[in-house]
């Protein structure tokens, strides 16, 4: 079974909509007010659905055919401005400096993380959000390649200044916190906002 095949297998059986990731969800303020964004293997399209109505322009990209047409059917109905396409983003990833926001959620190919850094414009953020070695439940991939080492994303992603970086892994109440993850929001960089008279 191909993965364009095991991944519409595993979407045909997903009733309702899909919710946008934590990481998103707690970082909406990062956003910019307008721009390109890109929900990249986005499966059912929570993280565009959101982009998209924060006011961005967004593209929504998966192997899979099965989610990709019902986000199309949601942002119809909605109408969100969504541009939907079925695409392997590890034989094509985005090209250099195309969106303001590139949101990950649950998709780890260390691979193509460069090409992902390349992609987003001067001052374009990062959103990052996916499974941890270290872990209390057996939630995500069994398979370790597909999970995240401690404090992995930060090094993949050490070319952008951190904005925000979220894991906890066995530290603590374990029924509390965030717990099997890692999050990241990194900006590709550094602009000065804020400038003080006579400096």
């Amino acid at each position: 079974m191909s993965i364009k095949e095991k991944w519409n297998k595993r979407y045909r059986g997903v009733a309702g909509e899909q919710h946008a990731s934590r990481v998103l969800r707690e970082n909406l303020h990062l956003l910019p007010a307008s721009g390109r964004a890109l929900d990249l293997a986005c499966g059912l399209g929570g993280n565009a659905i959101l982009l998209a109505q924060q006011g961005l322009s967004v593209s929504a990209w998966d192997i899979a055919d099965v989610p990709i047409a019902a986000l199309k059917d949601v942002a119809l109905k909605r109408r969100l401005s969504i541009q939907v396409e079925v695409r392997d983003v590890t034989a094509n990833p985005p090209v250099p400096e195309s969106f303001d926001v590139i949101v990950v959620s649950h998709f780890l190919d260390r691979d193509i993380i460069p090409a992902l850094i390349e992609a987003v414009k001067p001052d374009g953020l990062i959103y990052y959000q996916t499974f941890t070695r270290q872990r209390v439940s057996d939630r995500g991939p069994q398979r370790a390649e597909f999970r995240l080492a401690q404090q992995e994303l930060l090094q993949l992603f050490s070319g952008l200044q951190v904005l925000f970086y979220r894991e906890e892994g066995c530290t603590g109440d374990l029924k509390k916190g965030l717990r099997d993850e890692a999050m990241f929001v990194g900006m590709n960089g550094v602009r000065n906002h804020f400038a003080v008279n006579g400096s």
